[in-house]
C-alpha cells in the first residue's frame, strides 16, 4: 500500500437571475451555454440543478475533487468571475461554496 491521501470535494450552488427573459426556451438555450464553457474552462462537473421549470431562475451547481482546498476554492471562485465577465447579460443573484 501507498501513502494515504485525502480527497477534497468542493461544490459551488449558482443562482442566476433571468429576469428579463421571455420564455424557458431562452432559458435553457443561455444556461445550457454556460454550461458547456464552464465545463470547457475549468474542467469541472456542472449542471443545472434545480429550479427548471422556473423561467426567471437559473441554478447550475459546479464540482470539483482535488487534495489542496485552496486550490479547489479558487477554481470555484474562477468559474464564478468567468460568468460575471463573460456574461455581463446573465447576473448572478447568489453564489455558495462548500467542502465535503
Amino acid at each position: 500500500m501507498g501513502t494515504i491521501t485525502f480527497m477534497i470535494v468542493a461544490t459551488c450552488v449558482i443562482s442566476l437571475d433571468l429576469s428579463g427573459l421571455d420564455s424557458l426556451k431562452d432559458k435553457r438555450s443561455i444556461v445550457r451555454s454556460i454550461i458547456a464553457r464552464l465545463r470547457r474552462e475549468f474542467n469541472l462537473s456542472v449542471a443545472e440543478v434545480a429550479e427548471m421549470d422556473v423561467r426567471t431562475l437559473g441554478v447550475i451547481g459546479l464540482a470539483g475533487v482535488g487534495n489542496d482546498r485552496r486550490y479547489l476554492h479558487g477554481q470555484m471562485e474562477k468559474a464564478v468571475a468567468w460568468i460575471v465577465a463573460q456574461r455581463p447579460d446573465v447576473p448572478i443573484y447568489d453564489y455558495s461554496i462548500e467542502f465535503v
